[in-house]
């Protein structure tokens, strides 16, 4: 299963988290001038996980003088279950903080930096980190679903050869001729060989 990318070419739908009226408006303006569109504005984050489930956002800006721990954790969510770019503008500079955002899925992490001229390219960024995390993590699942399926191959040929006497090449062979003709991949008939020996104990 290909990563979720993000196009940077598009509208991006943002959704905005900011509770201060004044930078709300500077923000919105900004985003239009970048060509994006507004999914929604909200002052608090204490539902993100829900918005971002309903109105499916290209994109989460947060603005916030410093993120607390509920944020950080409805970030965590959002990372695992749905995630997306997510630009976080803040004063707080801290150390921990910042690893704490990082860690939690932020993209990009601003600490006093909002300003509009430099939106696009600070969204650009975000876009740009986030794909390449989403290919990183889809090349790691690849690497890891192989390397299962390689060890399914590698017990039930250990199956086989146990309870026919064959040898390792003849159980190969066998998982190769059922998995062709059943039309499914080698590893799966391999699973399906080891799950049958496991029911049976």
């Amino acid at each position: 299963m290909k990563p979720d990318l993000i196009i940077q070419e598009q509208m991006l739908r943002v959704l905005l988290v900011e509770a201060t009226l004044e930078r709300a408006v500077m923000l919105k303006h900004a985003l239009h001038e970048a060509g994006c569109r507004i999914a929604a504005h909200v002052t608090s984050s204490s539902d993100l996980p829900g918005l971002v489930h309903e109105l499916k956002p290209d994109m989460i800006i947060l603005d916030t003088e410093s993120p607390d721990r509920d944020t950080l954790e409805h970030l965590c969510v959002i990372s695992r279950d749905q995630p997306r770019p997510i630009v976080m503008f803040t004063n707080d500079g801290d150390k921990t903080k910042i690893r704490a955002a990082i860690q939690a899925g932020v993209s990009v992490y601003v600490v006093d930096g909002l300003r509009s001229e430099r939106l696009r390219a600070i969204m650009d960024v975000a876009i740009a980190r986030f794909n390449e995390i989403q290919g990183l993590r889809h090349n790691l699942e690849q690497a890891e679903s192989q390397l299962a399926g390689r060890k399914d191959v590698e017990r039930a040929k250990g199956i086989l050869m146990k309870q026919r006497g064959w040898s390792e090449e003849d159980a190969y062979q066998a998982l190769r001729k059922m998995a062709m003709g059943k039309g499914e991949k080698l590893s799966e008939v391999a699973r399906q060989v080891v799950a049958v020996a496991d029911l049976l104990g």
